[in-house]
């Protein structure tokens, strides 16, 4: 029984000017020694390519509200340097830019996600870079655009009018924020039939009140409204945790927190069907796990390795976003490269692939496939302490017929078998791959790899469907051939 599509755009990612996720991750110049097209990281193009990555949001999250896209514009040597206040206080040269963004997603293939500036711009800087970005005919933006190397406009979709504005996009209360996005979003026009999917910033994890009030007052205005949830082992965002050195409990903790995802899902989304009527959708543009900086990185660009622990927790989130595919309309995790829970970490000339990226990979296959009903008996494990149900799944259908599974093993060291019985269809043939490994594994530089996807035959069909054998802390993706 088929539920909805799942949107492809649910496996999308966020691209900040933090640390080193643009420069000297995605972005290395025209003139490094590292492999690049227009100064783009070849080796990482290549691995978003392969996940299929679906769109990107950038320039922010907080620094979306202190940047004005007109110093990223013209001679790179021209542009207007900054400081980033928000992350590290280091200088920004504004070397990538609108056109670098654009490009940057041209390579990949994905759908451009921008964020504008409500916090520190005005309405008239807004509504002149949609005009730069979009407007084909003769106008002051698009002439710019022209003497700046783009005589055609792009097609933008996705724009998203302020960020966290309840705190660093201006700490303003929702009722005020209501009214700005009204105003702003007036100006935000529809040029030579580019359609913008107009996004309302929305709530910070459980604030059900800044989404009632937001939806109420503009839900005719918007197409979308964003969710901001990050998973912290401790609950302290003083003293969050290490990413790489935990134990037991801490990992269960980690699970069971991220799990929370699932409740504010279900809760802002029935305030956004109640006043969107099923057309406006929830977009969880920001989350992912947050821990302390591995020890001797700048404390202000959030630098984190990336272990097992968070292939689960990237596992869990993406089958919640599948499982309530009629309301979660987009997701980007945080972040794509060498912040929070990136897909990417580089140092120099090396670049490494993080077990997260290996969950995206199995996953890419629910991308625009029809959400399957299913559901799991399961037993419930953990600690004491940390309680997480063993078993999670998703399950959906290709348009060739394929059904695709995901499914995940939380437990440390208990293999578990799962019987899956499929209705209304007799499989001919099983494919599968999994991602599995101790719960501190890592991959590092200088070292092979000790988390990645393979083949795996655990999987066998049966009469009813298939058996999985699930090893401890795993995650499987099996592709049933009709």
């Amino acid at each position: 029984r088929t539920l909805a599509t799942i949107a492809p755009e649910i496996y999308g990612n966020f691209s900040e000017h933090l640390g080193r996720c643009i420069y000297g991750g995605l972005f290395v110049g025209e003139n490094s020694s590292i492999p690049n097209v227009a100064g783009m990281r070849t080796e990482a193009v290549e691995a978003l390519k392969k996940i299929k990555l679906p769109v990107l949001r950038w320039p922010g999250g907080c620094f979306a509200d202190e940047y004005h896209w007109k110093d990223g514009i013209g001679p790179r040597e021209t542009r207007k340097k900054m400081i980033n206040t928000n992350w590290g206080g280091v200088t920004e040269d504004n070397s990538f830019g609108t056109h670098e963004f654009m490009e940057l997603c041209r390579q990949i293939g994905c759908q451009p996600y921008i964020n504008g500036n409500v916090g520190s711009g005005t309405v008239q800087e807004m509504a002149e870079w949609i005009e730069y970005l979009t407007f084909d005919g003769i106008s002051p933006m698009a002439d710019e655009r022209g003497r700046n190397g783009q005589t055609s406009p792009w097609k933008l979709k996705y724009f998203g009018i302020g960020n966290e504005n309840w705190g660093c996009g201006g700490n303003m209360t929702p009722e005020y924020y209501a009214n700005e996005y009204r105003r702003y979003n007036t100006f935000v026009k529809n040029f030579s039939g580019n359609r913008i999917y107009r996004i309302a910033c929305g709530a910070n994890a459980g604030d059900l009140h800044w989404t009632e009030v937001v939806m109420r007052e503009c839900a005719r205005f918007m197409d979308g409204i964003s969710l901001h949830y990050y998973t912290i082992p401790s609950g302290n965002w003083g003293k969050k945790g290490s990413a790489t050195k935990f134990d037991e409990n801490e990992y269960y903790a980690t699970l069971s927190r991220t799990l929370y995802m699932n409740e504010l899902i279900e809760k802002h989304g029935a305030i956004v069907k109640r006043y969107g009527g099923g057309r406006v959708k929830l977009l969880v543009d920001e989350w992912g796990t947050w821990y302390d900086v591995e020890p001797g990185t700048h404390p202000g660009f959030l630098y984190q390795q990336n272990t097992m622990r968070d292939a689960l927790v990237a596992s869990l989130n993406l089958d919640i976003f599948n499982r309530h595919a009629d309301i979660v309309g987009m997701a980007n995790l945080a972040q794509l490269c060498n912040v929070l829970q990136a897909l990417i970490l580089t140092d120099g000339e090396q670049m490494v692939l993080t077990p997260t990226y290996h969950v995206f990979d199995l996953y890419k296959h629910h991308q625009g496939g029809a959400l399957l009903d299913s559901c799991v008996e399961t037993d419930i494990g953990g600690t004491d302490e940390w309680r997480v149900p063993k078993i999670s799944q998703s399950a959906s259908k290709a348009e060739d017929g394929t059904v695709h599974l995901t499914v995940s093993n939380t437990t440390l060291t208990e293999e578990i078998t799962v019987d899956c019985a499929v209705l209304g269809m007799t499989p001919s043939a099983v494919k599968a791959e999994i991602v599995t490994g101790a719960m501190a594994d890592c991959n590092d530089f200088g070292t092979a790899a000790k988390v990645a996807a393979a083949d795996y035959d655990g999987v066998t069909l049966t009469p009813d469907g298939c058996r999985i054998v699930m090893k401890p802390c795993s995650v499987v993706h099996v592709a049933l051939l009709p």
